[in-house]
């Protein structure tokens, strides 16, 4: 099983989607009710768990005890092999501590098996095997076992998250060659990498502050912020579309903030998402399908905002989609508040691209 469950081992640090083959691997050995694979920093905790059912009970143990003193003390440890609960705890403590006294004792756990690897980006790894309390603490002989597994076991992690970075800067290396600005961001929005066409950006149209990536208009830069918040708090987000207003010699710029997906991607790289400058630059009014892509809008959104930016007013628009003048105002709020805009002549110029003829700076150029 050794042999077969290294081969595994090694095979999803290449390929992360088969990390949760290997976690069921793990938990038979251990004779588990579950497995999980943790990455924890000090503000946060991202996992990927054996099955969707043990999901919920390390949901539970993270979301509702964040900060617990055991998976304190099991880094506090620092211990080069695999420990137990009763190594950190003894049984006095376990009924007086939170995690264990509300939770963990309730459902029947409370007896596991866990390491903890430290990463070169400041991040700890933690692979645990929850026991049910009716099949007693793992023996030695197990430990021992899972201690000779260990130095590969944090090859493997490492590997996989220097791939994960790697694929991230791949990305915006490949949006470079195409001609379009990409920035690499983690979960609170600081830059990880960035490609010459978004540095040139700097500081024209961001900055590259040490808290978060910032973005010089300030209506912009709200929406990013809330786009980083919602990034954070919902686990289905969606691309989100900011509007940059022009500025002299600048054209009105679109920026895509899209997040990076896959629960096991997520688990190995600090990066979250990428952010995809789009300059609009067009004189003449772009079509539905155009206004749809840089704003992400829905078929009638984008019909709507494509007749109002070719001038008409909404009765007319409403008339031409054969809808109600309520209805297409309805449509065009909708449209303003995704668009981050506030009066129906600002998406007109945004979407015309104000008449300017020049491009995004090349590699090497910055704007004035």
């Amino acid at each position: 099983m050794d042999e077969k469950f290294l081969d595994s081992l090694y095979e999803a640090a290449v390929v992360p989607e088969l990390w949760p083959q290997v976690l069921r691997q793990f938990q038979e050995v251990a004779r588990g009710a579950g497995a999980v694979l943790v990455a924890v920093t000090p503000s946060s905790s991202r996992w990927i768990s054996s099955s969707a059912e043990f999901d919920q009970v390390v949901a539970t143990h993270f979301n509702n005890f964040p900060g617990n003193e055991r998976t304190r003390r099991l880094l506090e440890r620092r211990h080069a092999g695999f420990l137990r609960d009763i190594d950190i705890f003894s049984e006095g403590e376990m009924a007086n501590e939170p995690v264990y006294r509300d939770f963990l004792l309730p459902q029947g756990l409370g007896i596991g098996v866990a390491t903890s690897i430290a990463s070169p980006t400041g991040e700890s790894f933690i692979l645990h095997a929850e026991r049910a309390r009716e099949e007693g603490h793992v023996d030695n002989k197990l430990i021992a076992r899972f201690d000779r597994m260990r130095p590969h076991l944090a090859r493997a992690m490492l590997l996989s998250a220097r791939l994960e970075f790697e694929r991230a800067q791949g990305a915006a290396r490949a949006l470079e060659a195409i001609g379009l600005p990409a920035a690499i961001l983690d979960r609170e929005g600081r830059v990880l990498a960035i490609n010459p066409r978004f540095e040139a950006l700097i500081p024209s149209v961001a900055v590259d502050r040490p808290s978060r990536l910032a973005l010089v208009d300030a209506a912009a830069d709200g929406l990013l912020a809330a786009a980083l918040q919602a990034r954070g708090q919902i686990a289905s987000a969606t691309v989100r579309s900011i509007p940059v207003a022009r500025r002299e010699n600048q054209p009105p710029l679109i920026l895509h903030l899209t997040p990076i997906r896959g629960a096991a991607h997520d688990i190995f790289s600090r990066a979250a998402s990428i952010l995809v400058v789009t300059p609009v630059v067009v004189k003449d009014v772009p079509t539905a399908d155009v206004v749809q892509g840089l704003f992400d809008l829905t078929p009638a959104e984008a019909r709507l905002a494509a007749l109002i930016a070719a001038g008409h007013r909404p009765r007319e628009a409403a008339a031409a989609l054969g809808v109600m003048e309520e209805t297409a105002r309805s449509t065009l709020k909708r449209v303003l508040s995704k668009t981050g805009l506030h009066r129906q002549a600002d998406l007109i110029g945004l979407l015309r691209g104000a008449g300017v003829t020049n491009g995004l700076p090349g590699p090497g150029e910055r704007t004035p």
